[in-house]
């Protein structure tokens, strides 16, 4: 064989767009597999079981790195020029206004996605058989998302933005100790000006990215370590099939993520981000609100001394923290409340919530003054230690009667607790978003 012959050959059994297609699947295939394992259980790709929150979480956060980095590129951080870089974005730069909403509501939903997956993890019991540490990174991920929003928010400075970090940077002064030293540095100063702007804008765009990508990589990595999504146990005999992580896994994942971005995209062209008029610090809107999430909080403020209103959630944060051992039965793993008993405990907690708290928050708000009750006591005391101390007991007895009247294991009850505590914090968020008007006072929205 001479050598031109060899090199005909060659040239047309090597194919160059076959063999870089090739290697680009392969870069791909193992990204998909460091993230997942090779095989995963049958019923764990149900999407009725994970509903997808994790991955969508992850895509959201994608999207908001890209569209991010795309807007730093016409944002300008200080008080003069803030504002009108958003107005030049919004009507100068092409497909500003769309990045933009893209960001704007990408960072909502986020919060929203998030909030549901840490539910879904535990009412699944996903921190169960050694996967305690991974729910704590989680719980950690959450806060990460909150602080991305909170500091997010100010960017725009617009009224809207202005007032809902002033009265949230408000709220940490109400945490003892550290909470006016952390203000502060925040601010960088008693108020919000040039230096928040800047110190918000860099912990946006520097800090909390490092922390998200580190932190992201460590819990997708333990959740691959600890064999997947979490699963109900089997008997020894009991064979569940597992399929292979591409294509089947995959596919599911390709098609949630084309379905989020079709409608974020269409939500965006029919409701652009918010805008409203430039930061005004002499003129306040009445009612200041804090931003949507935190609007819970702020709820909570208004029934409440501000330690008690600090220390109940501090509280209850510390009670989710401590879940993965307070909960130790592990034979329930994998199944939706735990078991029908859990889900009849669920159905009951909600539906106390649903019946109390808007019935707590009209009585507070029309007939009942604690401090004219006990007009010889402290505020603190009167609208602070009373309070606090009575929604721990009733938080306590609620468990006790989940357990003792419901005939409910500790799991079970446990179920039954966390469902009232969340559908309550979502009943208050509801209450001060859209009943809440001048002097947050309470009124019927319009």
């Amino acid at each position: 064989m001479t050598e031109n012959t060899s090199n005909w050959r060659q040239k047309i059994l090597y194919k160059p767009e076959t063999d870089d297609r090739s290697r680009m699947r392969a870069v791909a295939n193992n990204l998909i597999l460091h993230l997942h394992p090779t095989k995963v259980p049958a019923p764990a790709l149900r999407w009725t079981y994970t509903w997808g929150l994790g991955g969508l979480s992850a895509l959201t956060a994608t999207l908001l790195v890209i569209t991010g980095i795309l807007l730093m590129f016409r944002y300008d951080a200080s008080i003069e020029r803030a504002y009108t870089s958003i107005q030049y974005m919004e009507t100068q730069v092409l497909f500003g206004s769309f990045v933009r909403g893209l960001h704007h509501w990408s960072a909502n939903l986020l919060v929203i996605t998030a909030f549901l997956h840490m539910i879904r993890v535990f009412l699944t019991g996903g921190f169960k058989l050694g996967r305690g540490n991974n729910w704590l990174v989680g719980l950690f991920l959450l806060a990460l998302v909150l602080a991305f929003n909170f500091t997010g928010y100010l960017l725009p400075w617009d009224q809207l933005a202005f007032w809902a970090i002033t009265v949230g940077t408000s709220l940490l002064s109400y945490v003892p100790v550290v909470g006016t030293a952390v203000s502060n540095f925040l601010l960088g100063g008693p108020e919000v000006g040039q230096a928040t702007l800047r110190n918000f804008y860099a912990i946006h765009v520097a800090v909390l990215p490092v922390l998200l990508a580190l932190f992201m990589s460590y819990h997708f990595w333990k959740v691959r370590k600890d064999g997947g999504i979490s699963q109900p146990i089997r008997d020894k005999n009991e064979r569940v099939e597992r399929l292979t992580t591409i294509p089947h896994l995959v596919q599911i994942e390709f098609a949630a993520a084309a379905v989020l971005i079709t409608a974020l995209t269409l939500w965006v062209i029919f409701v652009p981000a918010p805008l409203e008029a430039l930061a005004d610090p002499s003129h306040p809107p009445n009612p200041a609100k804090a931003a949507w999430y935190f609007m819970g909080l702020q709820e909570l403020l208004l029934h409440m001394h501000p330690l008690a209103a600090m220390a109940l959630p501090g509280i209850i944060v510390a009670g989710f923290i401590l879940i993965p051992w307070l909960d130790k039965q592990d034979d329930n793993i994998g199944l939706y409340f735990r078991s029908r008993k859990g889900k009849q405990m669920a159905l009951v907690g909600a539906i106390w919530a649903l019946a109390l708290i808007p019935v707590l928050v009209i009585a507070d708000e029309l007939w009942l003054d604690l401090p004219a009750m006990f007009p010889t006591w402290p505020t603190l005391i009167s609208t602070g230690l009373l309070p606090l101390l009575l929604t721990l007991a009733a938080l306590i007895a609620i468990y006790l009667i989940f357990r003792e009247f419901g005939h409910a294991n500790p799991s079970e009850a446990l179920v039954g607790l966390f469902i009232f505590l969340i559908v309550s914090f979502i009943l208050l968020t509801i209450v001060g978003i859209f009943f809440r008007g001048a002097n947050m006072a309470l009124v019927w929205p319009v």
